[in-house]
């Protein structure tokens, strides 16, 4: 049981921060860009709330009450880290609670459709397992942890731009979000299913 939940932790660990695939951490830098190091409670709710919507599609999934094609989820994902960044330019703030909304919206909503992306492969991995609960637990809590991991760095490099290089708030927001845009436009285009 141990080697199980360890085996399903590592996978969900390595889903985030597998460079191959950097559609969640590009999503995970337009998601946590307009928060800073005081905001850490609240970017440990938006990644919950991904973690929520990502488990219940690979729940969905792992138990054949879900499909979607393959070739949709790809681009849907990347829509979505397009969308998360376009917002983050034209929908700005200065209390951020208006970002805090947004974002627990995206979080939800687009975590639903990043599980699609994975709920494939999750379902080939639990395919073979008589109780499907133990390594969706143990996968979720991997990501959970990844993420976190990734916000705390976020929010340090945020840290550093904000306090040690001066950059105001709405320029370090613009231009990593422009950033994400630059690299999300190509691969919206290359995957595109029509």
């Amino acid at each position: 049981m141990l080697n199980q939940f360890t085996f399903y932790f590592k996978q969900g660990l390595f889903h985030v921060i597998d460079w191959s695939a950097y559609d969640h951490i590009l999503f995970l830098v337009a998601l946590i860009v307009v928060f800073t190091l005081k905001d850490w409670k609240k970017t440990l709710w938006l990644i919950t709330f991904f973690t929520i919507g990502h488990t219940l599609t690979l729940t969905l999934a792992a138990y054949n009450l879900i499909y979607i094609k393959e070739s949709i989820v790809e681009f849907s994902i990347a829509a979505t880290i397009f969308i998360t960044a376009l917002s983050n330019l034209l929908f700005q703030k200065k209390n951020g609670q208006n970002s805090l909304n947004i974002n627990l919206f995206f979080a939800l909503f687009f975590g639903l459709i990043h599980g699609l992306g994975f709920s494939s492969y999750f379902k080939i991995l639990v395919g073979r397992e008589d109780d499907k609960v133990l390594p969706l637990i143990s996968f979720a809590t991997g990501v959970e942890v990844s993420q976190a991991v990734l916000v705390i760095v976020l929010l340090s490099l945020s840290f550093i731009g904000l306090t040690l290089f001066k950059i105001s708030k709405r320029d370090w927001v613009m231009i990593i979000s422009a950033i994400v845009l630059g690299i999300t436009i190509p691969i919206l285009y290359s995957r595109k299913f029509w």
